[in-house]
């Protein structure tokens, strides 16, 4: 589908309509250029437009297979542009990855979109209010476009963050009835690759434009792809921070369900051998001995009762004391937890004691 056709002349849209056919012949005159926008087109369209523009087969065949990694390649004299916009559906903690293809040359330039994700309409609206960027002809075009896609980049990257520092906390909390975020974490790290698949192979491709490597791209505009470049990789380096950080929160996490199954086993083991000492003393008196000294005394039952409360609560201290039940192995998992998130942050401290 055609969304848009114009020519523009000295940093100004011609007024009215253009249909694609007439669109190559009106951008001959000196100093014009045409733009045409596609949104999802057909085979059809697809042939209509390199037969208008005279595009080379392969690179008309890579626009029409689509899911091409981001890149520049050059055929003749026609630059093919591949670009990798996203956005984040926050409510599903989801990657929403669209595709931006771009032909451009000294004559026109013609971007192919796919999904919904960097919708063109805005950057075209800007542009034709920037006659001086305009001016500079199709390359100012490409900026625009690469501009706005690498924009979109940061709204996904603190939605990331948010995600990621929900799941830290979550970690680290000291509530017993947490669930496991392991499956969370996991979901979060393929999405952090799919956003490495938009974000890190458009480094080299911008890097290119920002060099002055091709001539559409020097001059003026070349300061304006060298801040694009910039933005790749602050963008990219934080990518790469993401992924780091979901690895150790993955690492502090089976650290915390270890520390948390010790610590049921350490409970569940002082108590069975808290419970064992009234059991063996009433096995014992259970074979039903006829010559024990205490049965005939007075106070021989009660004795035996003393003795068995007082083992159980001398047990009891001991155990709680050793960390086994009770509060010291708690404060023991947040000390861990605690040494787990400051190496998470790039500190080193002592770790924590072991009780």
């Amino acid at each position: 589908m055609i969304v848009d056709c114009a020519v523009y002349q000295a940093g100004k849209r011609r007024p009215g309509e253009l249909r694609l056919g007439e669109a190559f012949e009106a951008c001959q005159q000196d100093g014009a250029f045409c733009w045409l926008g596609l949104y999802e087109p057909g085979p059809e369209e697809f042939e209509s437009m390199r037969r208008e523009f005279n595009l080379h087969e392969l690179a008309v065949e890579d626009a029409i297979k689509g899911h091409q990694r981001p890149k520049i390649e050059l055929y003749d004299d026609t630059m093919l542009v591949v670009l990798k916009p996203v956005r984040y559906i926050d409510s599903e903690e989801l990657i929403e990855t669209g595709e931006i293809i771009l032909f451009v040359n000294k004559a026109f330039v013609v971007s192919v979109r796919r999904r919904e994700a960097s919708a063109l309409g805005e950057v075209r609206r800007k542009l034709d209010n920037r006659a001086d960027l305009l001016a500079h002809g199709p390359g100012a075009v490409l900026y625009a476009i690469m501009d706005k896609v690498v924009d979109d980049y940061a709204p996904v990257a603190d939605g990331l963050e948010r995600d990621i520092e929900e799941i830290e906390e979550q970690v680290f909390s000291t509530d017993r009835k947490r669930t496991n975020p392991a499956e969370r974490i996991f979901s979060l790290e393929r999405e952090v690759l799919e956003y490495h698949r938009a974000v890190a192979p458009l480094v080299g491709p911008v890097g290119r434009l920002a060099s002055g490597e091709f001539e559409l791209a020097r001059g003026e505009l070349q300061s304006y792809f060298r801040d694009v470049h910039d933005h790749v990789l602050r963008n990219g380096e934080r990518e790469t921070a993401f992924r780091a950080l979901l690895s150790s929160i993955l690492q502090a996490n089976l650290t915390q369900v270890q520390v948390r199954q010790n610590e049921d086993m350490r409970r569940v083991t002082a108590w069975v051998a808290i419970i064992a000492v009234p059991t063996m003393i009433a096995g014992i008196y259970g074979m039903n001995f006829e010559h024990m000294p205490e049965l005939k005394w007075e106070f021989g039952y009660p004795a035996v009762l003393a003795v068995i409360a007082l083992i159980c609560i001398v047990l009891y201290l001991r155990f709680r004391a050793a960390g086994w039940l009770g509060e010291p192995e708690h404060d023991r998992r947040r000390a861990l937890g605690r040494s787990i998130r400051a190496r998470i942050d790039g500190r080193d401290p002592a770790p924590p004691h072991e009780s």
